[in-house]
C-alpha cells in the first residue's frame, strides 16, 4: 500500500476481521487513494479505457509525491463513488478493499459500519 510489498497481507488486528457492509464511509474521507502499479492496468480495462486515458482523467500525484492516487471530488469523495456504489468495485485498489483491516483512520469507528467478526468465524465464513 505505501510501497512495501508486505502491507498489504498486514491486519491491523489479528483477532477482529471487520466485514464490510460497503457504507460507503471510507469513500467520503479525504486524502489519497493509494494506487499501486500492478492495479491500473484492471481498473483502467474495467473503466474501458486506456491506461493513458485512465491516468489522465482519474489520477493525481500523492500528497507525499511517492507516486499516484485517485482524485477526489470537491467535497473529498472518491472520484469513483457513483452515489452509494464504487464504480471499480470489483477492480477496486487494495487500500480500498483493506479498509478498515489493513488501514483506517482516526474516528474510523465513529462513521464506518463495518461489523467486528471474531478471527475464526471470519475464517470459517471465508471473508479472508
Amino acid at each position: 500500500m505505501n510501497g512495501s510489498p508486505g502491507n498489504r497481507d498486514v491486519l491491523l488486528d489479528p483477532d477482529i476481521f471487520y466485514a464490510c457492509d460497503r457504507c460507503t464511509a471510507c469513500c467520503k474521507w479525504p486524502g489519497d487513494v493509494r494506487l499501486e502499479d500492478d492495479e491500473i492496468p484492471a481498473i483502467a480495462a474495467h473503466l474501458d479505457l486506456t491506461e493513458a486515458e485512465f491516468l489522465d482523467q482519474f489520477t493525481r500525484l500523492r500528497t507525499n509525491r511517492q507516486g499516484l492516487s485517485l482524485i477526489e471530488k470537491g467535497n473529498h469523495e472518491c472520484i469513483m463513488l457513483d452515489g452509494n456504489s464504487c464504480r471499480i468495485h470489483a477492480v477496486k485498489p487494495s487500500q480500498c478493499s483493506g479498509f478498515p483491516n489493513k488501514w483506517n483512520f482516526p474516528g474510523w469507528r465513529q462513521v464506518c459500519q463495518a461489523k467486528a467478526v471474531p478471527m475464526p468465524e471470519a475464517l470459517a465464513r471465508g471473508l479472508l
